[in-house]
């Protein structure tokens, strides 16, 4: 099942508290001494898969942007070599 983090819980995800909000008062009290603690562990499981799809995406994005950062990096270091080389030589043999 994929759905976005800001898409709200199917109904199957639903926690006690939201479930017991939509039952009549007698009702609530039936299904409070019916309640099975894995629907909570069900709920719990199913925000800590979503934030791991979270976690992957932006660590997708970050690994992106390092090799960005590295190759431009690499770039400007192969500029300052050449630039500073040139003037090197430019003040070794007087020529100003």
């Amino acid at each position: 099942m994929s759905l976005s983090p800001d898409s709200p819980l199917p109904s199957h995800y639903r926690s006690k508290q939201e479930f017991l909000a939509s039952l009549s008062p007698w009702r609530r009290q039936l299904a409070n001494l019916n309640w099975h603690p894995t629907v909570d562990m069900k709920v719990q499981s199913y925000a800590l898969e979503q934030r791991m799809k979270q976690l992957r995406k932006e660590t997708e994005q970050l690994r992106k942007e390092n090799a960005r950062l590295a190759a431009i990096n690499s770039r400007l270091d192969r500029f300052e070599q050449e630039h500073f080389s040139s003037l090197n030589q430019a003040l070794s043999t007087g020529d100003s």
